[in-house]
């Protein structure tokens, strides 16, 4: 309903109801019992037929609307309503006749509503001991099949620099389809996760009290029509942008155990997209593809080397090794970028016109894959447009921890041809 449409609409019934009230006043008929401020006035057509309930703000308008601060992102509806579903009001919307509602819940609480924040106990203050925090997410509609989980502020202990594993602070993302574990600095990311009608819980084992930690997520309930494309752990939804592996640092490491999609919705009248590292630095998914990260490699003679290239497997050589399929080798940690021609999908080879569809190490284009200017850049017509991560089980891959940083690539979205 157009809002001055309602403005009008309600103008008129506030004078109908002073009319009406007036009527009590010449005993037409009984006075009414005394009502509390907040209740609402029934008006009884006379007819027998349930009374009506009367409301000045009848229909929340329920549509996301800003915190007086600008921080945060609440649910306009009437001040009732947001009292009673235990939220805070942070400022008007609705030309004054709603209030912005936010609803925060912290440990051992519960998310009942759409758009919720998740925060540490005492946030914006960060917590610096050990302890354990759970929550649960309860569907608000059966039509609900996805969460999203935008972490604002996420700041736990790091994962093993070796292997890539949470073994000290953890969070985990149980969902009854699937579980998720996070550790480390994930702050401006963000997470699809599929639900079911199973409970949902987020789960925090934060043993670690050397390192201080803070969280600030705002979790948000997708319906199946709005929900991301399957397999997509992020997705997003602009012409250009960045794509992060999951705890990317200058200093971090990526998270071990982890397969899935980086998704980037096609926009109309565009047919291809480009990625190209952050920085020179931003690129760094463990060892590249045929070299042997061990000391052994290192000391080895020359014609070991060359049997590398060759891919001629050494057996028992040690953690690090390179994985071989046929005589291709392929990267034990790696990131996969669809080709515009699936026959030309053979990994480990870069000879002219063949599409590389792996990458690793410290360079996402091989050599012969930069530009005039030295500068790297992939495109791919392929679609949908989207990254895939697949990094192994954490094992010590035998590489420096400057090899292990994980991955920021830029995007952007290129106009079909003429």
């Amino acid at each position: 309903m157009n809002i001055w449409f309602k403005i009008l609409f309600l103008s008129i019934l506030d004078k109908e109801i002073r009319s009406s009230l007036a009527w009590p006043a010449l005993n037409f008929w009984p006075l009414a019992p005394s009502r509390q401020p907040h209740d609402t006035f029934d008006l009884s057509d006379g007819g027998g037929r349930d009374p009506r309930v009367l409301n000045f703000f009848p229909v929340p308008v329920e549509e996301e609307c800003l915190s007086e601060d600008k921080r945060r992102v609440g649910i306009c509806m009437n001040t009732y309503e947001c009292r009673i579903q235990q939220g805070k009001s942070h400022g008007p919307c609705a030309l004054g006749f709603g209030v912005c509602c936010i609803f925060t819940t912290s440990c051992g609480e519960e998310v009942q509503n759409n758009l919720t924040y998740v925060t540490n106990p005492g946030f914006p203050n960060l917590v610096d001991q050990s302890m354990n925090c759970s929550l649960t997410v309860k569907k608000i509609d059966p039509q609900v099949s996805q969460l999203r989980i935008d972490f604002l502020h996420f700041n736990i202990g790091q994962p093993n620099r070796r292997t890539g594993i949470c073994d000290t602070d953890l969070m985990e993302i149980r969902t009854g389809v699937r579980s998720l574990n996070l550790c480390g600095w994930n702050s401006g990311q963000h997470v699809y996760v599929d639900v079911d009608d199973g409970p949902i819980t987020l789960d925090f084992r934060l043993p670690s009290s050397l390192e201080s930690k803070m969280w600030e997520m705002r979790i948000t309930q997708v319906g199946f029509e709005q929900r991301a494309p399957a397999g997509c752990l992020q997705y997003h939804d602009s012409p250009k942008g960045f794509l992060r592996t999951l705890n990317y640092l200058p200093n971090g490491r990526y998270l071990a155990d982890q397969d899935h999609l980086l998704c980037v919705r096609q926009e109309r009248g565009m047919c291809s997209i480009a990625y190209a590292p952050c920085s020179p630095e931003s690129f760094r998914i463990g060892p590249p593809r045929l070299i042997r990260p061990t000391s052994n490699a290192a000391a080895g003679s020359q014609s070991a080397g060359e049997d590398q290239l060759q891919g001629v497997h050494q057996e028992g050589s040690g953690t690090g090794d390179p994985i071989f399929y046929g005589t291709a080798p392929r990267c034990r940690d790696r990131v996969l970028i669809p080709c515009d021609f699936e026959e030309f999908i053979t990994p480990g080879n870069d000879g002219a016109g063949i599409c590389d569809l792996e990458h690793c190490g410290n360079s996402l284009c091989n050599p012969g894959e930069l530009d005039a200017d030295g500068n790297c850049r992939v495109e791919t017509s392929a679609t949908p447009f989207h990254i895939r991560v697949a990094f192994g089980p954490g094992e010590d891959n035998g590489s420096s921890s400057e090899d292990n940083v994980g991955m920021c690539l830029s995007y952007e979205q290129l106009p079909c041809g003429p």
